[in-house]
């Protein structure tokens, strides 16, 4: 993809504080000097079967993006694809009823959308938000000494695919849900009042994938003690029974030339786990970390871990260990 976008025509618009030149979550677009909009775009594949579920988890991914550049979401459009021929307008309804519900609790608005059929049901939003253009969290703004902080659990890619053979428990399975239907909106609030770095949703590239990037663009190393990370349950014992996505490879093939992984198997194919509405992974100064977890966690943020440091660029963009 990367090498698809370098191809295209340069942008010289002076107004354009954040493309696509980075892998940022979303582009920022300055309006004056003190307003700057957010703009993004995300949809999924049903990783529930409850209508319901599905739109409330698919509004938080993509309501994510925003708040993982610093801002705040204000318009939504509905990104709809649906096979009207197999599923009836009751399972419609609840798909764009739990998105509304979403919508509503990020303090935005539903303005409209779009449709068209297809054989399986997509969901997802566009959303507009707002930022002020001094205090755009980027993904490329890192710095040595810096400390990691993670807001979300670990794991959802591998326990949705195991609870299509109904191997995960109703509890696992429940909790997974739960992360995934929650909004990143306190915590993006609650670390706006420390000194966020860099930041960025962890989503479909899986930790390793997503962290890269920071570590890449700031041009520095990152490392991220395993033993710290959250896990949700049953998911490392998923892989241990033989389950996997079909991502996995692909993340794995993306970021192998520049990360050191563990030598436990199952943490590594935990790292490179594709997300779904995953939460924040945040750079901020060492000496503020312990304050910033402890009010996240005050917050209402309970999964918020300290994982780990940023140090001068080596040999590898990101050590496991």
């Amino acid at each position: 993809m990367k090498n698809l976008l370098s191809s295209l025509p340069q942008q010289a618009d002076p107004n354009l504080l954040v493309g696509f030149d980075t892998s940022d979550d979303a582009g920022v677009y300055q309006l004056n000097d003190t307003q700057a909009l957010v703009t993004t775009a995300d949809f999924i594949t049903p990783p529930a079967d409850d209508p319901r579920l599905f739109g409330q988890i698919a509004a938080a991914n993509a309501l994510s993006d925003v708040y993982a550049m610093g801002g705040r979401p204000l318009t939504c459009l509905n990104l709809l694809a649906f096979p009207a021929n197999k599923l009836g307008q009751e399972v419609l309804h609840g798909i764009i009823a739990g998105a509304a519900g979403k919508i509503l609790e990020a303090g935005a608005v539903l303005v409209g959308g779009h449709s068209i059929e297809d054989e399986e049901p997509k969901f997802g939003l566009a959303v507009t938000g707002m930022v002020h253009p001094q205090k755009i969290w980027r993904n490329n703004g890192a710095r040595v000494g810096d400390a990691l902080l993670l807001t979300k659990s670990l794991g959802s890619g591998v326990l949705l695919n195991a609870n299509l053979k109904g191997w995960v428990s109703q509890e696992a399975i429940e909790e997974c849900f739960l992360q995934l239907a929650t909004l990143n909106q306190v915590a993006a609030e609650t670390l706006q009042a420390f000194n966020v770095h860099a930041a960025t949703d962890i989503t479909g590239f899986g930790l390793a994938g997503h962290a890269l990037e920071i570590a890449q663009g700031s041009e520095v190393t990152i490392e991220i003690e395993t033993k710290k990370l959250p896990w949700l349950p049953e998911a490392a014992a998923m892989y241990e029974r033989g389950v996997t996505t079909g991502t996995n490879q692909a993340n794995r093939k993306l970021v192998v030339d520049d990360v050191e992984f563990p030598a436990q198997q199952v943490i590594q194919e935990l790292l490179v786990d594709p997300q779904t509405s995953g939460g924040l992974l945040v750079s901020v100064p060492a000496e503020e970390a312990e304050a910033a977890l402890s009010k996240l966690h005050k917050a209402g943020v309970p999964n918020a871990c300290l994982v780990g440091q940023v140090i001068p660029r080596g040999d590898k963009g990101i050590r496991f260990f």
